[in-house]
């Protein structure tokens, strides 16, 4: 759905230079280690090393891979933070079970809250085959193998784009899936193809995420994950209208949708001016900003984060011009009169990513606001399980519970970092992270060891979307 979707191997062959930074930017390890650029030529080299690795995984990659089982309730197996790039060129990933760690989710998949019984939905391009694109089949199989987790329920619906070649995908489908099985891994995921112009123009995002929507109600899904924007200001009023009405009949079905803030600060992922982009900023959405994960390299354990910015690629989050401030941000500092963006946030930066992994053992870090997305849906789906109903509008009791002395248990504050960025005309001054809510990383990033919990006796005790 993000308008920066890219095939694998198209992605890192005519990367852009600025995305080539982003993609290999810098290893981060310890507080203190100042990062470290890839030059053009060091980049260049470094795709050309990824994709003849990744060349040869597909002309090796068998036709199955059998997945090991995890520890107790789903768990991943716990595997050492490793490089994810080429040959000479160090990132370091965390693995499946160092995210569960770092967000608190391992104790609940020990005591079988795993997401089971609950539907994920993702959009995603409908793609054609060819030497560009994996299976996603095999993704996942590969991916569950080298960290022990649970084989994952995977279906693909096509009934929005036709697709003959359903189980094609690119990099942005293998991230939304991975990152969802990580942290609920007994969850079911369902993947909707879109068309492939969905990310053409504001009508056709519109149609696309209009008829997901209306998808995920005939399915009767628990979460909506998706990891697409495009800034309010490209939007009609009448385009405005009907995802908000489409939102207003997710929310009366129960169902929770969760999207992506952006990927380029203050800004919208088509560039200036200053604004927040839909459907994040839509009040019925859950907005998710974006982090820089510290966390222990052998275990997980969570150190610190900071607001994710890479100069051109940072967190984006500011206020909505098109809708008033809802009620459940009444009295929240830093909010004015129009809605605020983003909600909640998690790891986004591809120096401190979970570790993706693709047809033939091929590692890539996961990256932007699309990784934090479906992170919070799943942590989402953990929670409907918990309470035994679906969730649905969750806002409210996100606001609720932020606001109350369970906050700094529930919830990771982010108080450092910006959302300001270098565009081709220049900086874009941007809003700073703080204590509390804040317009880069929201609330910040889930604890769910006690958020989920908390989120489910919500639900059970008040009758959140009902």
């Amino acid at each position: 759905m993000k308008p920066v979707l890219k095939p694998v191997l198209a992605m890192l062959a005519v990367r852009p230079v600025k995305s080539i930074a982003r993609l290999m930017p810098r290893a981060v390890t310890r507080r203190g280690h100042r990062p470290r650029r890839l030059s053009l030529a060091a980049g260049l080299a470094a795709v050309a090393a990824v994709v003849a690795c990744m060349a040869a995984g597909f002309a090796s990659a068998p036709t199955t891979h059998p997945a090991r089982h995890g520890t107790a309730g789903g768990a991943g197996t716990v595997v050492p933070a490793v490089s994810c790039g080429p040959a000479g060129f160090f990132i370091q990933c965390y693995s499946p079970a160092e995210y569960q760690v770092a967000y608190g989710v391992a104790p609940l998949l020990r005591s079988g809250i795993t997401g089971k019984g609950e539907t994920v939905v993702m959009p995603e391009l409908a793609n054609s085959p060819g030497p560009n694109f994996t299976d996603i089949r095999k993704d996942l199989a590969t991916f569950d193998s080298k960290f022990g987790l649970p084989a994952a329920n995977l279906t693909v619906t096509t009934t929005l784009a036709g697709a003959s070649a359903p189980y094609v995908a690119g990099t942005e489908e293998v991230e939304d899936t991975e990152i969802v099985h990580t942290i609920a891994p007994g969850a079911s995921l369902d993947v909707v193809l879109v068309p492939a112009n969905a990310v053409t123009s504001a009508a056709d995002f519109t149609a696309a995420v209009t008829g997901l929507l209306h998808v995920a109600i005939t399915q009767h899904a628990a979460v909506v994950s998706i990891s697409g924007s495009n800034g309010e200001h490209l939007f009609t009023p009448a385009q405005v209208a009907s995802l908000h009405a489409a939102l207003r009949q997710a929310a009366g079905h129960q169902v929770t949708v969760v999207a992506s803030s952006g990927d380029t600060g203050v800004i919208s992922d088509k560039g200036p001016p200053v604004q927040v982009s839909l459907p994040a900023s839509d009040p019925l959405v859950l907005g998710a900003g974006g982090t820089a994960l510290g966390a222990s390299t052998s275990t997980g354990a969570y150190h610190g984060e900071m607001a994710w910015n890479a100069d051109t690629d940072a967190s984006a989050g500011g206020y909505s011009r098109l809708y008033p401030r809802p009620a459940y941000q009444d009295g929240v500092p830093r909010i004015g009169r129009m809605r605020g963006v983003p909600d909640v946030a998690a790891d986004a930066d591809s120096a401190t990513a979970m570790e993706l992994m693709f047809t033939g053992g091929v590692p890539l870090p996961a990256q932007g606001t699309s990784a934090a997305t479906p992170l919070w849906a799943a942590v989402v789906a953990l929670a409907d399980q918990d309470a035994g109903q679906h969730l649905g509008f969750v806002n409210p009791a996100i606001y609720a519970i932020a606001r109350s002395p369970a906050y700094h248990r529930a919830f990771h504050d982010v108080v450092t970092g910006d959302n300001s960025v270098f565009w081709p005309t220049g900086l874009f001054t941007g809003y700073t992270a703080g204590p509390g809510w804040d317009p880069v990383t929201g609330w910040g990033s889930p604890n769910a060891q006690y958020l989920v919990p908390l989120l489910a006796h919500t639900a059970r005790q008040d009758g959140a979307g009902s």
